[in-house]
């Protein structure tokens, strides 16, 4: 059986499906990965569409069966990888909670201000109430600054689970995507690829 991943937030802009690109390449490097596409953007299956052009780097399973087949697709993704990401959709709906329910761990990403940080409420207290881990991960966030300061504290005061590591404004992220490559690939050396290797280690660490 593999680990589950659901990326989830119900604000839209998060950096939800580009983190689960970036995650499945870095991860892909060393295990079998599998993602399934359930934002009915589908901007990260057009990701994995891109990525079959580049013959050399690890393959990584795919699947956007969403609905009434979601549940038995969940079983049959997780029996065959040791990896498998979700992203879900900016929504509690059906499909949000039954891949939140499946979930080892429920990853949050979260620009620093105070709408995203409302809007992640939500996907704590589903998670919750499934029983399911879950972290919050500042993604896009600058340095330093109030803003980011007075959401830090506010998640502090609130008890929230949060990454240590942090992901940066970065174009590396994005410019990995256009191409179907994660950063670790695209940029290896760059500082968007060590800000997603030190998250990796932590998420690591969580799940094991």
């Amino acid at each position: 059986m593999s680990l589950v991943i659901t990326i989830a937030q119900q604000k839209g802009g998060a950096g939800k499906t580009t983190l689960a690109a970036n995650l499945a390449a870095a991860m892909a490097a060393t295990r079998s990965v599998a993602v399934l596409d359930i934002d009915p953007q589908r901007s990260l299956s057009r990701w994995h569409g891109l990525r079959a052009a580049h013959p050399l780097v690890p393959r990584i399973g795919f699947s956007d069966v969403s609905g009434w087949r979601l549940a038995r697709e969940l079983d049959r993704l997780r029996v065959g990888h040791d990896v498998l990401i979700v992203d879900s959709p900016p929504q509690l709906d059906t499909d949000a909670k039954l891949a939140i329910r499946s979930a080892d761990l429920v990853l949050v990403p979260l620009q620093p201000s105070p709408p995203d940080l409302w809007a992640a409420e939500g996907t704590l207290k589903l998670a919750a109430t499934e029983k399911r881990r879950a972290r919050i991960l500042l993604n896009r966030a600058p340095a330093a600054g109030k803003l980011r300061a007075m959401v830090e504290a506010e998640m502090a005061a609130a008890g929230h689970p949060v990454f240590t590591a942090t992901l940066g404004n970065r174009t590396g992220f994005a410019s990995a995507f256009a191409q179907g490559l994660g950063v670790t690939e695209a940029a290896p050396r760059s500082t968007a690829a060590a800000e997603l290797r030190s998250v990796l280690a932590e998420l690591e660490g969580i799940l094991r």
